[in-house]
């Protein structure tokens, strides 16, 4: 996997509160260990505050914040999930534009958890296969997406790749996928 996202920027799109840590920090070190730069995008400036689960974890610094950068910005989206965190996105105006913006470019998409939440906001879904946290299922279908429950699904259906995982229990895979495939994907761009 060395090398393979070298010169290949990729957002993480938070909330400013309530980011399930593990899906954020797994993605972040893949992404890292493999040459690419992720940065960290939220509705705020500042400093954003991570879970693990129910309990308060870590806080990270928002390197950019969704009303001063586009998806032109960067090559690639991740949206770690944490039940209040795309809770939160699918409200905000400037984060479901900024995560639309990514399929109306045609750039690869990486989503676990609650995450596909602003997905379904951003009216990205419909004729797409996803899986999410099972609770998502009928959101997900009633949105227009044909919802499984696999460890991870790479859905190329539509102008870019969306790569989704249930839990974090699938990060290894989750992380294997997006890696792959926004490496590709952005090789062929």
């Amino acid at each position: 996997m060395a090398d393979e996202l070298n010169g290949i920027t990729v957002a993480f799109l938070v909330a400013p509160e309530g980011i399930e840590q593990v899906e954020l920090t797994e993605p972040w070190r893949a992404v890292e260990e493999v040459g690419g730069t992720p940065r960290l995008v939220s509705t705020q400036s500042g400093k954003v505050q991570a879970y693990n689960h129910l309990d308060k974890a870590d806080t990270f610094d928002v390197d950019a914040t969704t009303d001063t950068v586009t998806p032109d910005d960067f090559d690639a989206l991740v949206l770690p999930g944490g039940v209040a965190n795309p809770d939160y996105l699918r409200t905000v105006e400037s984060a479901v534009d900024f995560a639309k913006g990514f399929f109306d470019a045609g750039k690869p998409v990486a989503v676990i958890c609650h995450g596909p939440w602003t997905l379904v906001e951003a009216d990205v879904v419909r004729g797409r296969t996803i899986t999410s946290w099972p609770s998502l299922k009928t959101d997900l279908t009633n949105a227009g997406a044909k919802w499984v429950d696999q460890e991870v699904v790479v859905c190329r259906e539509g102008p870019n790749v969306l790569v989704s995982s249930r839990k974090p229990d699938d990060l290894a895979a989750f992380n294997s996928a997006l890696v792959t495939e926004f490496g590709r994907t952005t090789a062929n761009a």
